[in-house]
């Protein structure tokens, strides 16, 4: 029997080959196109690192969705470069003459570390983004879904010899108190044209604070464009149409477009010059919204338990509500967004640990202006709609091939190490429920475009270690040993990804990072590794060996 069993492991493996793969998809078989496709990943894989490439003084950030463009930012952040992918297959005759699968490490590498890049990547077009005075923000680059724009955003300092009047920094009665550690700067938000190498339009926000590391106070789905402005607490709204960005509605003080007419209908003294928004007495359009809703709620609480609990506690919290400010948002679909609302020492960064505090997510529908549900952050009917729906959460985008990034639920080995992340949390020490539940909805509200849809991620595919690389695009802590890929089929070591400068050489510190960025289809990464000062670029790449 167990000769048997051993047999059947052997042709299990040796099955595993490109040539089956390709007969497989061809014929299609009893299997369904995707898992063709998924068969053909796990036998062509990024076999091969290139340490230390030689590349153009520039930053490199992402591929676009369709994967034919790379953008890049200028050493200076004014411009932007934009390369056209030529492709693994390029590079063939380039490495054929390396058998190691870690190039780069001695001499014998240097030409392949030089001319790798150049094989690769094509310039189509730099070009000049960042506005005078300011500098373009890395790590924000959104990208419609037919990789035809991008959205960039730069920032720089308000000139010194300008003077903001009262009503340029509070615009209304729910804008936050300006500090050192949240200063006022002037923001610009371009829309960039990638097939034309050019700027189709630009939206200025002067006086303003906006979160744009990784996105995180602009979000693009489809064609619609919000962009959180923490210093006033408005959400603006734009829509896509021909080449530009149409202003759709601000939400903060007024929900509807129409709002102002109607109550200075009422009130004549709010169009007035010298009124001063700061000291409004009625209460901010979305946070009326906000506070009708956890009254009704507390009241239909109080009618079902017979007892005025629930109220006595809504009065008792009143202050607290009234004291919320928007500190995060996302679009869960064109229609309905996700504000998470914290105290202004959160929103306004003054505390280390803002993940402790307590903060409220409000599900919020645009177009009817009405709140759908008001949720807290140790929820656990909040976190129960997360995992069962996380894919509307991310609302990640598939690449040509039809893959989209593995979550908690589509994969049942991401489900599986989500599952023993919350466990942890649950028997840690000071730990529960209410701990978990705080540090999982901790992820919400999530940043847009922040998951790669590269196969090679796919935990259906291979088995990695998540401490060192992961779907999500963030910086990871540098291993000390390379990475290891097993393919989940047949269980054995498929690749490497090396990320140390040397085999031999520790590189385990915590000040040391190192940010993957996959192709989305293709077997290439890059690997972006900061050392100190410096920067070292990492190519893992699919090596072929051409016959003479």
């Amino acid at each position: 029997m167990n000769s048997n069993n051993e047999i059947m492991n052997q042709k299990k493996v040796t099955r595993h080959t490109l040539l089956h793969a390709l007969y497989d998809r061809e014929i299609n078989g009893i299997k369904t196109r995707m898992n063709c496709i998924k068969s053909t990943y796990q036998v062509i894989n990024p076999n091969c690192t290139i340490i230390n490439v030689e590349k153009p003084p520039c930053f490199l950030r992402k591929f676009t969705p369709d994967g034919r463009h790379f953008i890049a930012f200028s050493q200076d952040q004014l411009y932007i470069e934009v390369y056209a992918y030529l492709g693994c297959s390029m590079a063939a005759k380039l490495l054929k003459n390396y058998e190691e699968n870690c190039i780069g490490q001695d001499n014998n590498g240097d030409v392949a570390r030089k001319r790798i890049f150049e094989s690769l990547f094509q310039l189509k077009y730099r070009i000049l983004v960042a506005a005078e005075g300011e500098q373009l923000n890395r790590e924000c680059s959104l990208f419609t879904e037919n990789s035809s724009y991008a959205v960039l955003g730069s920032v720089g300092p308000i000139p010194r010899n300008v003077m903001l009047e009262y009503n340029d920094v509070f615009t209304n009665n729910e804008a936050v108190t300006p500090n050192l550690l949240l200063p006022l700067e002037n923001y610009t938000i371009h829309l960039i044209n990638i097939k034309k190498g050019a700027v189709s339009q630009r939206l200025h926000f002067k006086a303003d604070k906006i979160s744009l590391s990784h996105n995180q106070g602009v979000y693009l789905l489809k064609d619609v464009l919000a962009i959180l402005s923490v210093q006033h607490q408005i959400i603006h709204v734009y829509n896509l149409i021909q080449n530009r960005f149409h202003l759709l509605r601000k939400i903060g003080r007024f929900c509807f477009e129409n709002d102002l007419a109607f109550i200075s209908s009422v009130h004549t003294d709010i169009i007035a010059d010298n009124y001063k928004t700061r000291n409004e007495s009625f209460t901010n359009g979305l946070k009326n919204k906000l506070m009708v809703f956890l009254y009704k709620k507390a009241e239909r609480e109080s009618v079902v338990a017979r007892t005025q609990y629930p109220l006595r506690r809504f009065y008792q919290y009143y202050d607290q509500f009234m004291s919320l400010r928007i500190w995060k948002m996302q679009l869960l679909d064109v229609d309905n967004m996700i504000i998470r609302y914290a105290s202004e020492d959160v929103v306004t960064a003054k505390i280390q640990e803002p993940s402790t505090q307590a903060s409220y997510f409000m599900i919020y529908n645009m177009t009817t202006a009405a709140v759908l549900n008001v949720y807290e952050n140790t929820s656990s009917d909040l976190l129960r709609g997360y995992e069962y729906f996380c894919d509307n959460f991310r609302n990640p985008y598939l690449n040509p091939d039809g893959f989209m990034p593995c979550s908690p639920s589509n994969n049942i080995f991401s489900r599986d190490s989500h599952e023993k992340f919350k466990n942890t949390m649950l028997n840690a020490r000071f730990g529960g429920t209410m701990e978990a539940n705080k540090r999982i909805l901790g992820q919400l509200p999530i940043a847009a475009q922040s998951f790669s849809c590269s196969p090679y991620l796919d935990t259906s595919l291979y088995s990695y270690d998540e401490k060192w690389v992961s779907p999500m695009e963030r910086p990871k802590v540098v291993g000390e040993y390379p990475i290891r890929f097993y393919s989940r089929e047949s269980g054995t070591l498929s690749f490497y990804l090396y990320t140390s400068v040397s085999r031999n050489r520790p590189t385990q510190d915590r000040r040391r990072l190192v940010a993957f960025t996959f192709h989305p289809t293709d077997p290439f990464a890059i690997s972006v590794q900061r050392d100190n000062l410096e920067y070292i670029v990492n190519f893992h790449i699919r090596k072929v060996y051409l016959p003479e």
